[in-house]
């Protein structure tokens, strides 16, 4: 089965519990929208087992966006402490990441920042003959420019229209808005409507974390 998640944000045993929920197993296929790290304790925790499993496939949220610069300074053992970068990183709650980073040994710490750096930006898949986007958010709904053409800022940092059908042969999953956020009558739940599909149900907040399942479109919360 083809599932996905968002925004872990450090909830490690959320993770865990979900992934023995659906019961993933070697031929099975998860994709990560983002933000795994930050905010929770464990989103260094949940890189390390994400590096062990070849069928776990990332993409980058605006928080590993955020990290990256500070991490490959601590590895290099550079200044970063008073850069924009690290300023901006730890007024978005990525303190818990950077203590947990520190106390990785120089091999770790290389191998969690190279996994980080691959993270791609978007990915186009099919499955069961249905079309799936995946990013971890989308731009403001532009007719005139091509998701192809769209800076990639805005796949990290964008709010999407989620009134607005992208495409009509497409549904496009997201995370980084929180569902309540989108519609109160969903918190902490998975919203759907006008081929946008939102899986980011505040698990760092108090809330849940959501994964769906594209063969039947089954959501599972934890």
């Amino acid at each position: 089965m083809t599932y996905v998640m968002s925004d872990l944000h450090g909830c490690y045993d959320k993770y865990a519990q979900m992934l023995e929920k659906i019961s993933f197993g070697e031929g099975d296929t998860l994709y990560i929208l983002g933000d795994v790290i930050d905010r929770g304790e464990d989103g260094i925790k949940i890189l390390l087992d994400m590096t062990g499993r070849k069928n776990v496939i990332p993409l980058k949220g605006n928080h590993e966006e955020m990290a990256l610069s500070v991490l490959n300074a601590i590895r290099r053992s550079s200044p970063y402490e008073n850069t924009r970068s690290h300023i901006l990183w730890m007024l978005n709650d990525g303190a818990p990441t950077k203590e947990a980073f520190l106390r990785l040994s120089q091999t770790e710490k290389e191998a969690v920042f190279d996994y980080v750096f691959s993270f791609g930006l978007r990915l186009e898949i099919t499955v069961n003959g249905r079309k799936f986007h995946l990013s971890h958010t989308l731009p403001e709904y532009d007719p005139c420019l091509p998701l192809s053409e769209t800076p990639a800022r805005e796949f990290l940092w964008g709010e999407p229209d989620y009134e607005t059908a992208y495409a009509p042969d497409m549904l496009f999953v997201t995370g980084h808005t929180p569902t309540h956020v989108i519609d109160p009558a969903y918190k902490w739940r998975i919203w759907q409507g006008c081929g946008h599909i939102a899986i980011d149900c505040a698990a760092a907040f108090g809330g849940r974390l959501g994964c769906l399942c594209l063969e039947t479109m089954e959501k599972y919360n934890i």
